[in-house]
């Protein structure tokens, strides 16, 4: 039995992440640090409310039992966060010290939500790019027990959409086939629940490889036809 933090929990991927790990055996007890609370309830769950985000990684160390697990969904866009400076300080600066700070309290394994097609020629010259290279590459180099990286397409029927248009597009694919849809973007519950899966297998001794990359169509079959409560 283990125990599980998760940053960014209150986005649309970690709060799928915090409610399937609420639905597992085998995680009994969760933990969650935030600007706010997430909005579930259990008795496994211990919600820790900080506004301030600089000191989440220091945080980890003072959680009791310490997580063997940490989840990082932490996220923002451009346009929320101000710019591409201040951007950069959470999709990259944060990330990786929160990364650090998990690793120093003893986590085994971590788990980082990342993007598709940030690995391509053009890519390396986008910002956003850059910052999910950045960070996946740093997790890579700090060796965790197991590392595993999601990298899925369009993120699909989140509450509130970051791209209407075009995650609107993609979400009608499925009436040409779920196949043709499930190459460009993802329902937000079926990447949570894939974040979940892979971890219960790094922690059953079954992740083919300490440093794990999840693509796309990995993401669907764990999330789809091999997750279980």
């Amino acid at each position: 039995m283990a125990t599980a933090a998760v940053f960014g929990c209150t986005g649309a991927v970690g709060s799928q992440i915090l409610s399937t790990l609420l639905a597992t055996d085998t995680f009994p007890s969760v933990k969650t640090i935030s600007r706010r609370t997430p909005n579930v309830q259990s008795p496994k769950l211990e919600a820790i409310e900080e506004g301030d985000s600089s000191k989440w990684g220091g945080m980890i160390s003072t959680l009791s039992p310490k997580p063997s697990v940490v989840f990082n969904a932490v996220g923002t866009t451009k346009a929320a966060a101000g710019g591409v400076q201040n951007q950069w300080k959470i999709d990259h600066d944060l990330c990786i010290e929160n990364a650090k700070a998990a690793k120093e309290a003893g986590a085994k394994t971590y788990v980082f939500i990342s993007s598709a097609g940030t690995r391509g020629f053009l890519s390396s010259y986008v910002p956003y790019s850059q910052m999910k290279v950045g960070v996946e590459d740093a997790i890579k180099e700090i060796g965790f027990e197991h590392a595993i990286i999601l990298r899925p397409g369009m993120i699909l029927n989140r509450e509130k959409a970051k791209a209407p248009f075009f995650e609107s597009i993609v979400g009608n694919l499925n009436k040409l086939g779920q196949g043709v849809q499930d190459k460009l973007g993802q329902d937000q519950t079926i990447i949570g629940r894939a974040a979940v899966a892979a971890a219960r297998m790094a922690e059953e001794g079954k992740a083919p490889s300490k440093y794990w990359v999840l693509e796309q169509a990995d993401i669907i079959k764990l999330g789809r036809t091999e997750w279980k409560q």
